[in-house]
């Protein structure tokens, strides 16, 4: 898939947590238009979206309805989860980042990372994990920019 500005690394946090502000970037580009739909539109809400939203406590619906509400900043949208679902520990956190870091590093999720890479024709890349395939996948190049270490 084509680099979709606006778009960013797995890897980029809001706070203490990884992937949110990319699910949230996700559902602005797509209220707008922009997120290509083929690529993404069938997994929104699904898939990291959901375990995202588990892990905060919150639908995905209302942090949808209050993400297009417009005028909140990520931060504040991540306050509006803490609040509403609980607010997560640093160790609560620190383990969600690593889980959602490592995902398809030797865990349940390897098989479906062996197959994207070939889907994808990235074997010659140095990709580890599933945020490694997204982002490489975007034309990003996690490796090079230490990207799990933002």
């Amino acid at each position: 898939m084509p680099l979709v500005p606006g778009l960013r690394s797995p890897y980029a946090k809001v706070g203490r947590v990884v992937y949110f502000g990319r699910m949230l970037d996700k559902i602005r580009l797509h209220a707008a238009g922009t997120l290509p739909a083929a690529d993404y539109a069938a997994n929104l809400g699904k898939g990291f979206d959901l375990r995202c939203v588990t892990f905060l406590r919150v639908s995905y619906e209302e942090l949808k309805a209050r993400t297009l509400a417009g005028g909140d900043t990520d931060e504040q949208l991540l306050a509006w989860a803490h609040a509403r679902g609980g607010a997560r520990t640093d160790e609560e956190c620190e383990i969600w980042n690593g889980f959602m870091m490592k995902r398809g590093w030797r865990d349940a999720g390897a098989d479906i990372l062996a197959k994207r890479i070939r889907e994808s024709h990235l074997e010659a890349q140095t990709v580890l994990t599933m945020f490694d395939y997204i982002d490489f996948d975007e034309d990003r190049d996690p490796v090079a920019a230490k990207a799990w270490l933002g």
